[in-house]
């Protein structure tokens, strides 16, 4: 059973972007509709969607799929987005100056941006594999 989850861990590569100058809700918009796509597929998606939010997520998806092909020499053809979650940062909090000496909140939001590709090509040639590892914790 551990030998599986070992496995698991490897086919899974992350990236991820702190402090980008927008609202979670704005770059979830964006979010919603790449999860569960293929890499080529995410990339057409990005650059026709006419979000500013695209930019930094397409960025943040082409860093995760060089780190799929440089760390573990996965093929970027075969890489799915499994995961991709989006959090709240920190809020900068300031203060406007307006009429009669009074002061107007300002609120700078960001958020985080996690983005995680799998491999589909490491079960398709490990099938066999996966299937005994399966078998043998049912007996």
């Amino acid at each position: 059973m551990n030998l599986m989850k070992k496995k698991k861990s490897y086919t899974e590569v992350y990236a991820l972007c702190q402090h980008i100058p927008m609202s979670a809700h704005k770059a979830r918009r964006v979010i919603d509709q790449i999860r569960g796509r293929s890499y080529e597929e995410t990339l057409m998606i990005l650059e026709l969607m006419p979000y500013r939010a695209c930019y930094p997520i397409l960025k943040l998806v082409y860093s995760a799929a060089a780190n799929a092909s440089h760390n573990t020499g996965f093929n970027e053809t075969g890489l799915v987005i499994s995961k991709a979650e989006v959090s709240e940062g920190t809020t900068v909090k300031k203060l406007q100056p307006r009429a009669r000496g009074r002061g107007y909140p300002i609120k700078r939001h960001t958020c985080h941006i996690r983005i995680v590709l799998k491999d589909t090509s490491f079960y398709e040639e490990n099938k066999e594999d996966l299937l005994c590892l399966s078998l043998k914790k049912d007996e």
